[in-house]
This record gives structure tokens, sequence and C-alpha cells, in this order.
């Protein structure tokens, strides 16, 4: 049962549908919000790896200038999810498993060490949130809606960091993961995929309930490397998507 209210749920899913870049809040520049659509078609793989970018239809497409769009393009650049290639246009990037081994050491390293923190001290409301973001993930996997699966994803994760009072280590790591998200939508067709990710979160949140920091710890290594194992059948199945 749902402790938020019908407005405070709305306003928790407006919430994770900005998660994916600060660029989102009101009043946000023209280049943030161009930067943070194309960010969101990027993971959402509408703008799949080797997609070639033109500044010229983007900016009809949103209604602005092509200095914004090229400044957006330069944002995602220095995210490594496009590339810009001199006097060939702009591209996104392909999917790279050691990218991907790379990105999952660095958010392993962090997220560790967040939720051995939590088992010392974690916020209740924190406590409170990530038991209804469980709820709506397992609502969100038995509907096989996958885009609010990986928003509540998102959140559990977000609001780990939030409740040990360290939400700059979400900023470390939130384009690190944006890579990982992109490859989520191949490994995760359906509920049968997203389920044990839901449990592998309980897993990790019920070690934290219970002090438990070896455990918390193994649970969420556990946890971040299901993306591992399901690589080489992705890449098996879509070579033309990787480098």
């Amino acid at each position: 049962m749902l402790r938020y209210g019908t407005q405070q749920a709305l306003e928790v899913f407006d919430l994770s549908l900005s998660l994916a870049s600060p660029a989102l809040a009101s009043g946000a520049s023209a280049a943030g919000r161009v930067e943070a659509e194309l960010r969101r078609a990027i993971i959402a793989l509408e703008l799949p790896p080797g997609t070639r970018l033109s500044e010229q239809e983007i900016a009809l497409k949103y209604g602005v200038s092509r200095q914004p769009v090229r400044e957006a393009l330069i944002a995602l650049a220095k995210t490594r999810l496009v590339d810009i290639q001199p006097q060939r246009g702009t591209v996104v990037v392909k999917f790279s498993v050691r990218k991907m081994m790379e990105s999952r050491f660095v958010r392993e390293a962090v997220e560790v060490a967040i939720v051995r923190q939590a088992c010392q001290s974690f916020a209740a409301q924190s406590r409170q949130r990530i038991a209804d973001f469980l709820e709506m993930q397992d609502k969100a996997a038995a509907r096989d809606d996958h885009a609010s699966f990986q928003r509540y994803d998102e959140l559990f994760h977000v609001e780990l960091t939030e409740g040990v009072g360290m939400p700059l280590a979400w900023e470390a790591i939130r384009d690190i993961k944006a890579h990982m998200d992109r490859v989520c939508q191949l490994t995760l067709p359906g509920p049968e995929a997203m389920l044990p990710l839901i449990q592998q979160h309980r897993r990790i949140i019920a070690a934290i309930d219970a002090g438990d920091a070896a455990e918390a710890e193994a649970a969420m290594r556990h946890h971040l490397t299901e993306i591992l194992r399901a690589l080489p059948k992705t890449e098996a199945n879509h070579p033309d998507l990787f480098e």
C-alpha cells in the first residue's frame, strides 16, 4: 500500500522523469532542454547506437536555433553518449564492453560504500520512499512497462544516496549509469527479466535494515554485475550495436 497520497505519488513520478538530466528542471535553457530530450532518446534506444545526428534536423524538431543544439551535443559528447567527428558530424556511440566494465567498476565502488554507510545510519524518510518505489517497480514489471521500471530503479539508487546524506555520490555516477541503462533496454525484455532485479533491490534494503554491512555489500555487488552476465548474449544478438 502506497504511503503517499495521490498528489504525492504523482510528484514522485514527475521527479523520476527529471532524473535523466538536471536540465529538465523548470527554467532550463534551450540547450539544456534539448540535451535532456536527446539523452532520454539515446538511453531509450529511440536513437540507437550508430545513429547520425543532424544539428539542422534537431533544431527544426525542437523549434530552436542550431546554437543550443550544438551546445547540447557538446554536453552529450562530454558524457560519451555521442561522438562529434570533425567533417563527418555527430554519431550516437556504440556499446563498448570495455567501457561497460569500467563503468561497472566505478559505480560499484561508489554504491558499495553507500550501502555500507547506510547500515550505520539511514534516514527513515528515505527508507519509506524506497518501500514505495519497490512497490511501484513491482507494478511496472507486472504490466511490462519498461520505461517506468527503469525510472523506479533509478529512484531506488538515488534514494540510497539521499538516505545517507550523500546526494553528490549520485552525481558522480549518474552519467556512468546512463551507459548501463542503454544496454538494459536490450537485457530486460519482459517481466521475467525485471523481477529478479526487484528481488536484488529487496535483498539490499533488507541487509540495510539488519545493519549487516557485509551482506549489503555482497548484495550490491551481485546486483551491479547482473548486466555483465547478460552482455555476451546481448552482444551476440546485436553485433551491429557494439564496437
